[in-house]
């Protein structure tokens, strides 16, 4: 039991968007402690807190389930909402809110997708406020809901990884396996980015605006993950990632959104760039800003904080080269050879490591257009580059839409 509750705890906080919900469960009800914990038949540990009253709760810590309300909450499977306790009819005489000194408590049930209980979200204060009003009660549901959400597809990505690293597994069972998996991913996924849609539509403040852009920024990024693994899989069972071939008018712009993008998610990053296409490139453009999204993605993963992402790109003499740069610790040699294999992962853990994904398709879109993708490291920096010979780029050799 010990070690599914650390699993469990494990899970919350891998979610990287759990610190934004919970500052924004206090900055709108006004409460001051907010957690979220895995409430079992004989136990209730706190996954995740923000505690700004003292009430001294950590992950990891303890209560008697039976001392708390949330044991309520999972044989309901309903919200408990209190806007003050000592003149609540229902809890005036309640031995918890004497117990834990609190007046205001709001509370609301977490579930497996399979729906199993998992916990609760919620949050309490000493001091009386008024917490059961329509806005509060709607958007604790949808944080609830994004949650609950978020903990399905953790574990799916975790199943995920373990099943494809099993190598009793045939090559064939994996692959299955994960389209598959990216295709039941969209179901949560696409809840998760409505929310967000549904709360961007509500009257909030500007600090909670920012809090739920967060959130679905953070719903974008496993939605590119998604689309890493079903491009995976495309590229091993489909003979190749598939290509819209033609004449990229518009791919300095192309490019120059992605790096927009990238700016957009890094902000505290800085990334240079040069473009300098003097000839016209047959490719798909919408590929090549996929492979430029990846590279530059890893560098600014793997790089160094303190010096800026150099992007490159060229057309001369009947040759398309794009690079990317960034300085740091340089690749081990011995690593060099596994850089561009299927779900080779960096140093990088937790919510910015990714599938190990993003290097391996970058060098099958590259080989899908009869390029290649090099890669140079030393002290001075390290350099990815796709090359293109234009003259060649028409018998790429990927599937072409």
């Amino acid at each position: 039991m010990k070690s599914s509750i650390a699993a469990d705890i494990a899970a919350i906080q891998s979610i990287s968007a759990v610190p934004t919900i919970l500052q924004a469960v206090i900055e709108m009800t006004g409460l001051r402690f907010a957690c979220i914990a895995r409430v079992t038949g004989d136990s209730w540990t706190t996954c995740a807190v923000l505690d700004k009253i003292g009430f001294g709760l950590k992950p990891g810590e303890q209560l008697d389930v039976a001392t708390t309300l949330c044991s309520e909450v999972r044989d309901s499977r309903m919200p408990i909402v209190i806007d003050k306790a000592s003149t609540d009819s229902q809890y005036c005489t309640h031995l918890t809110p004497q117990m834990y000194g609190f007046e205001s408590y709001i509370s609301f049930p977490l579930t497996r997708a399979d729906g199993e209980y998992f916990g609760t979200l919620c949050a309490l204060d000493p001091v009386p406020a008024t917490v059961s009003n329509v806005k509060n009660i709607t958007t604790l549901a949808l944080f609830a809901d994004l949650i609950s959400l978020q903990l399905e597809t953790e574990k799916k990505l975790d199943e995920s990884r373990t099943a494809l690293l099993d190598e009793l597994e045939t090559a064939e069972l994996r692959e299955q396996f994960v389209a598959v998996l990216g295709h039941d991913l969209r179901t949560p996924l696409a809840s998760i980015i409505a929310g967000s849609d549904v709360l961007l539509a509500r009257p909030l403040d500007k600090a909670s605006i920012s809090i739920v852009k967060r959130i679905q920024r953070s719903g974008l990024r496993i939605s590119r993950l998604v689309d890493d693994v079903l491009d995976f899989t495309r590229g091993r069972i489909g003979g190749g990632i598939p290509l819209n071939l033609c004449e990229a008018k518009a791919l300095n712009q192309d490019m120059l959104h992605v790096i927009a993008e990238l700016k957009g998610a890094f902000p505290e990053r800085v990334i240079e760039c040069e473009m300098r296409i003097g000839e016209s490139v047959f490719c798909d453009s919408a590929r090549v800003a996929q492979l430029l999204s990846n590279l530059v993605t890893n560098a600014l993963v793997h790089g160094s904080v303190d010096t800026p992402v150099r992007v490159t790109a060229s057309s001369l003499n009947r040759v398309f080269v794009l690079s990317v740069t960034n300085q740091g610790v340089p690749i081990p040699s011995e690593t060099v050879p596994r850089l561009f294999q299927p779900y080779s992962r960096g140093s990088v853990e937790g919510p910015e490591g990714g599938l190990g994904l993003g290097l391996y398709i970058a060098s099958e879109i590259a080989r899908s257009h009869g390029g290649s993708l090099d890669v140079v490291s030393s002290p001075e920096g390290t350099t990815f580059s796709f090359i293109l010979p234009l003259g060649t780029s028409k018998t790429a050799t990927g599937n072409t839409l």
